[in-house]
Parts: structure tokens; sequence; C-alpha cells
């Protein structure tokens, strides 16, 4: 484990900020995809919060990234159940800054009908994986599920997506 959670696992307050630094955008940007703007700064700050009240659990058994990411996943979670929203408008989770959309292979509305389709959970990975970044031993952790769940479920929403997006290109 790092200097830096070493130090903030002993309580020391500039460490923990250094943490949330580092970590702020990444974890705000991943919970307001989740459940919206205004929902997803909420649910970063009590992630921050639930990290700085829990950090001295935190083992290493994942990256401090996956392991925040899963904070923030349930943080997300439980404000969604309290607003009862199920999650954040896929176009929030389509939203990519700089790209012009008449270059795209696929049709950005195509894209969100075949997302849609998917199951909560198969969608879930998906985003996690091409929009986020994560890594599927990160997805895991996030999720709380196996890594070989984790990619049969991108397995199955790779090839139904596949399936959606030809048939509307037919």
């Amino acid at each position: 484990m790092n200097d830096l959670i070493s130090r903030a696992q002993k309580g020391d307050s500039n460490a923990l900020c250094e943490i949330v630094r580092a970590h702020y955008d990444a974890v705000c940007s991943f919970c307001m995809r989740r459940v919206g703007r205004d929902l997803g700064q909420d649910a970063a700050q009590e992630t921050f919060v639930v990290m700085q009240k829990s950090i001295r659990r935190f083992r290493g058994d994942s990256t401090l990234r996956a392991w925040l990411l899963g904070i923030a996943n349930n943080q997300c979670m439980s404000l969604a159940r309290k607003n009862r929203r199920e999650s954040a408008p896929l176009e929030e989770w389509l939203e990519v800054k700089g790209n012009d959309p008449t270059n795209s292979i696929v049709d950005r509305e195509e894209l969100r009908k075949a997302l849609l389709k998917l199951s909560q959970e198969h969608r879930d990975v998906v985003l996690m994986h091409e929009i986020e970044g994560l890594k599927y031993a990160e997805i895991a952790g996030v999720l709380g599920i196996p890594e070989g769940t984790v990619k049969s479920r991108l397995h199955h929403a790779f090839r139904s997506l596949r399936q959606s997006l030809v048939g509307a290109m037919s």
C-alpha cells in the first residue's frame, strides 16, 4: 500500500485531502453519469465522507480508485432509491465533449436505443467499461461481483448491442 493511503489511515488530514483532490473529478463524473448532475454532486460528497470514516478498513485488495467508485456506486444507488429514480438519463452517460456526431460510425440515437434494450446490469458494465474506462477487476470491485461475471455480462451485452445495431443499419 502506498504512503499516502497509510498516512490517511493514520488520520493525516493532509493525506485525506490529497486523496480527495486526486479522485474527486473522477468520482463526481461517475456519480453524475449514474444519477444526474444534482444528485451526482451529492453522491460524490457523500462518497468522500464515507471514505474518510472507513479509510482504515481499506486493505488494498483493489485499487483505491475502484474502492472509491464502489462507495460512490452505493451512494448513487441509495440516493436514487430515496429519490425514486432508477438512473441518470442515458444521454448523460453518452455525453461526449468535442466529438462531431456526423463522423460517428454508429448513429447516436440507434446506440441509445440499443443500450436501453439491455438489462440494467448489462448496461452498467458496458458503460463502466466503455465510458468510465474501468478494467474488469475494477468493475468487479465497484459492483461487488466476481470478475468472471463482469466478463460474462460484457460478452452478452456486446452480443446484444451488435445484434441491435446491425438490425438498425439494415
